[in-house]
């Protein structure tokens, strides 16, 4: 693992336009390295990125449009961004074959933070558990935020941060993409979450199994005095126990409290959450914080539980976790309330890019007056059971389809359902079309919805630069149709 990269000569592969790839190369230059960006992307959609690099002047330089097979071998390290498909990739294997070493954002982190590191993966939820942890963590560290798997919050953007302030903790949102290369880091987090694990990137992974691979590289080199926070009541889970060997095993579950002698957990049971320390049980909080626990909708509650646990661990007490409960913040995209009227809530869950968030939207959300807003790119995932719970929460005439490759399976799924019966799917080319028919519908007197739920169950990439550029232009998009 290069942890020194000093009168280096390092190859950036992927620069991207969400600003990681600039963190990193800018990084790179303030560490002494002299740097070539390579790129398959052509320079004009690069634009931003590339102007963002000017201070960096002639340290860079700029291989964009392809790449080159001499640029492979020729670097003392390769950088990938995680975006860039590391398996089957041909200009990879050629520098593994030439021994040139590959690492990525992830790594380079790893490899320079001092402090101390909690860090959270899985399928779904990440994001809010790691800005809950943070929250519950930003009373005893002033400051405390969450980085990692976001353009805004890029890794080496929050390296010097930390580098004035070592006592801090260091709170990562990891994607399976950044860990696929952490099984050659030694270092591990003191405090790794796994929320869950459900189908999803199999377009890039190839199986569940390699997708849980990369998963299980988050605590792979955890030490005995490291803790490992799991999900019970998740059907992966125990893969995870398998693979792993020397952590600190720590539970959250909703009804299994149950899990060995001297087992550690934090469940929710009988409406009141328990914290068991492998030796004594105790409820830790009021039976109104409990309810306003049960108030966020069952995901939230593990998320909740996976947050409030490794902030605990992280050393804040019950007591200041029941606090901060009072005014958890509300994530961007994840079933974010937009707009909240007596006749009208509209909700934001544009994070949903695989069924499983939606059926989470849907148990929440879903009913008779709500109106569902799905479809998007395929990334080789099943929408059987989606269909199955759209057709129990959703009638026809409140579903509204936006194209795209994922969009045709669903249609599938939901004719073999019987769903359409004699009807026919409502299939919009835009999501402006689509949101002008949603608001004609709420102009109607048969059952008009007084939900709409934006959870599209799909990718983006065929109509959208990410999920949260579709998502900030849903909001934008609502608040003109519904705004008043």
């Amino acid at each position: 693992m290069v942890t020194d990269f000093n009168k280096k000569k390092v190859l950036v592969v992927g620069l991207g336009s969400l600003g990681g790839g600039v963190a990193t190369v800018k990084w790179l230059v303030d560490h002494g390295a002299s740097v070539t960006v390579t790129d398959a992307g052509k320079k004009k959609n690069l634009e931003k990125s590339i102007r963002a690099l000017k201070s960096c002047g002639k340290k860079v330089r700029f291989v964009l449009g392809r790449h080159d097979k001499k640029d492979f071998v020729s670097h003392d390290v390769i950088v990938v961004n995680p975006a860039v498909k590391i398996s089957g990739n041909p200009f990879l294997s050629l520098a593994k074959k030439k021994n040139v070493p590959v690492t990525n954002d992830l790594g380079i982190f790893l490899g320079n933070a001092k402090n101390p590191i909690i860090a959270v993966t899985g399928t779904r939820g990440k994001t809010t558990t790691a800005n809950w942890i943070a929250y519950f963590l930003s009373g005893k560290y002033p400051g405390a935020k969450a980085s990692g798997n976001s353009s805004d919050d890029a890794l080496l953007k929050l390296l010097p941060r930390l580098e004035r302030r070592r006592n801090m903790p260091a709170v990562l949102e990891l994607s399976s993409f950044q860990l696929e290369l952490a099984n050659q880091i030694r270092r591990a987090p003191d405090i790794a979450v796994v929320t869950n694990l459900y189908r999803d990137h199999l377009n890039r992974h190839g199986s569940m199994e390699k997708y849980a691979r990369a998963k299980a590289n988050i605590f792979l080199k955890q030490t005995e005095d490291q803790i490992l926070v799991l999900n019970r009541d998740n059907e992966w889970t125990e893969y995870f126990l398998k693979r792993n060997s020397k952590s600190r095993l720590a539970f959250v579950s909703l009804d299994r409290p149950v899990l060995g002698k001297n087992s550690r957990f934090l469940v929710r049971a009988n409406k009141r959450v328990i914290f068991s320390d492998g030796k004594t049980r105790r409820t830790v909080f009021s039976k109104k914080t409990a309810e306003k626990i049960e108030s966020l909708g069952e995901h939230n509650i593990y998320n909740f539980l996976c947050a409030a646990l490794a902030a605990h661990y992280a050393g804040v007490s019950w007591s200041e976790i029941e606090k901060k409960t009072e005014t958890l913040p509300q994530i961007p995209y994840r079933q974010e309330t937009v707009i909240k009227r007596k006749d009208l809530a509209v909700i934001n869950d544009t994070a949903a890019t695989s069924p499983d968030g939606t059926l989470a939207a849907l148990r929440r959300f879903g009913g008779k007056d709500t109106a569902l807003i799905a479809g998007g790119t395929d990334k080789k995932l099943k929408y059987s059971l989606w269909a199955q719970e759209v057709k129990k929460h959703i009638v026809p005439n409140n579903l509204f389809l936006l194209e795209g490759s994922a969009t045709r399976k669903m249609i599938r799924e939901l004719n073999k359902a019987g769903y359409f019966r004699k009807g026919r799917p409502q299939t919009f080319g835009s999501l402006e079309e689509l949101l002008g028919s949603v608001k004609k519908r709420l102009e109607t007197d048969d059952h008009k919805p007084t939900t709409v739920l934006f959870s599209p169950a799909a990718a983006s990439f065929e109509k959208f630069k990410n999920e949260f550029d579709r998502g900030e232009k849903f909001n934008a998009l609502a608040k003109k149709a519904f705004g008043r």
